[in-house]
């Protein structure tokens, strides 16, 4: 649906009127289209005395085609950007600022004392306002729980602080992240910084990610604009919305689709594989028999890559009036459903080796919601599910994650009272919703075989939602 006030603020007039009454002026946010390059303008490094990722960064640089330039407190950054083939300059001279650039990358995975702290200060206190319009910001650390010494952990800790209140603070629709890659995974990286530094992650702020040592085989895809080429994915819940996108983005990352969903949605699930060249599974998953039913389904089309657990329902009351069955309905779908087809799959080999599982939770079930006592606890399930199994499903080569969407606009928050949309419109640093694309991009990341590094994550496409953590 249309968000008539974001049209309204980009406009000649309500954008003077806007900045007249201090109302929020949300820009139009720059999303990926097929054929465009990684990043559009040059990023600028930085880092502590010591930064150990220089060389991993030139060259993801490199295979990316970014230009870079370095801060002052870098000089290290220029024999080795040259050693990687890449054109490299300073930015700045005499204490003046240097050109508008399009990402911020620090390295702060040396830092191992708070005292050390003041080089992320110098960095982003120059740099701060030289980032353009729907930019990127990227602080590359080491996760505090796997540090050395209880000071390193503390300084690493600290870095998710910084990361959010930048992100409030530069504005622009200018997303910042926080990266906590091990040591020795260092060569998982590029798809997370391909993913972030990119448009594919427009509506993703505030967040921490995890990258971890490879899980089962992964490799770089021979081509990156077709990273699940020859790869078959099942998506849930794909007959419309979020789910009908994530189909086809799917497809356009060159994957075989299997769009599931209830028989009574038949008729919009064969137009959605029509669109995208899929095949279809009418099927309620909740039924006693359904994991079994897609064992077999999985097995006859050769084993599945992917699985997107997307499907998902709400019955919204206070828990005071709720009957009971809304509540084993909403739980038995969203999470129940979930652990069991999880199990069967896994256990019987129809998710292959290397495979990824992909979970939909949502920001319900990490701030919680009036009237959705069903839904917060079964998508605050689903995160556990992801955390806890995750340790137990890479003895295997899987991966599981899980996205957490915020206001998002569909069929379903255009049904939502006026105040309350607006509301969830406005209330995160980018004051506006999403477009089910972001949450399918997010996705898509999770689901390439590159990304191998990534297990256990819970990232919100939010837009850094002002409600919750």
């Amino acid at each position: 649906m249309t968000d008539s006030y974001l049209n309204f603020a980009n406009s000649p007039v309500g954008g003077k009127l806007a900045d007249v009454l201090g109302l929020p002026k949300p820009m139009v946010l720059e999303r990926y289209k097929a054929g465009q390059p990684v990043i559009k303008g040059s990023v600028l490094l930085g880092g502590g005395t010591n930064a150990p990722l220089l060389e991993t960064l030139a060259g993801i640089f490199k295979r990316i085609g970014a230009q870079t330039v370095a801060h002052a407190q870098l000089p290290q950054w220029t024999p080795i950007a040259n050693q990687a083939g890449l054109m490299s300059g300073r930015w700045g001279v005499d204490g003046q600022p240097g050109e508008k650039v399009k990402a911020l990358v620090f390295d702060a995975t040396g830092l191992v004392d708070s005292s050390e702290s003041e080089a992320l200060y110098q960095f982003f206190h120059d740099a701060a306002r030289s980032v353009l319009p729907c930019g990127r910001v990227v602080i590359l650390g080491r996760p505090p729980e796997l540090c050395r010494t209880p000071r390193q952990a503390t300084i690493q800790r600290a870095l998710e602080g910084l990361s959010r209140s930048l992100a409030k603070e530069l504005k622009k629709a200018i997303a910042v992240q926080l990266v906590y890659v091990a040591e020795g995974a260092e060569g998982q990286l590029e798809s997370t910084l391909r993913f972030l530094l990119s448009p594919r992650s427009a509506y993703v702020s505030a967040q921490v990610v995890r990258v971890g040592a490879p899980v089962g085989e992964g490799a770089a895809p021979a081509d990156w604009s077709k990273p699940l080429a020859g790869k078959k994915v099942l998506v849930t819940g794909a007959s419309r919305g979020i789910g009908a996108s994530i189909a086809e983005v799917m497809a356009q990352e060159g994957a075989t689709v299997i769009c599931l969903d209830i028989p009574q949605a038949q008729a919009s699930l064969d137009e959605v594989a029509a669109k995208i060249g899929g095949s279809t599974i009418a099927l309620d998953i909740g039924a006693a028999d359904a994991p079994q039913l897609l064992v077999d389904a999985a097995k006859a089309d050769g084993g599945w890559d992917v699985v997107v657990h997307n499907a998902g329902i709400t019955r919204d009351k206070t828990i005071a009036n709720m009957k009971e069955h809304f509540w084993q309905m909403v739980v038995n779908v969203n999470l129940s459903t979930q652990e069991r087809i999880n199990d069967a799959l896994v256990e019987s080999g129809a998710l292959k080796a290397g495979g990824r599982i992909v979970c939909v939770s949502s920001i319900s079930g990490i701030a919680g919601n009036l009237g959705q006592t069903n839904y917060a606890l079964s998508k605050a399930g689903v995160v556990g599910m992801v955390q806890s199994t995750a340790p137990i499903f890479a003895k295997k080569g899987i991966t599981i994650n899980a996205v957490a969407p915020g206001f998002i606009e569909t069929q379903m928050t255009a049904a939502v009272p006026f105040a309350i949309r607006e509301a969830g419109r406005r209330m995160n640093s980018m004051s506006q919703g999403g477009l089910p694309q972001d949450v399918a991009q997010a996705i898509a990341w999770f689901a390439s075989p590159a990304s191998n590094g990534l297990t256990g994550n819970v990232v919100r496409v939010c837009g850094q939602s002002l409600i919750g953590a």
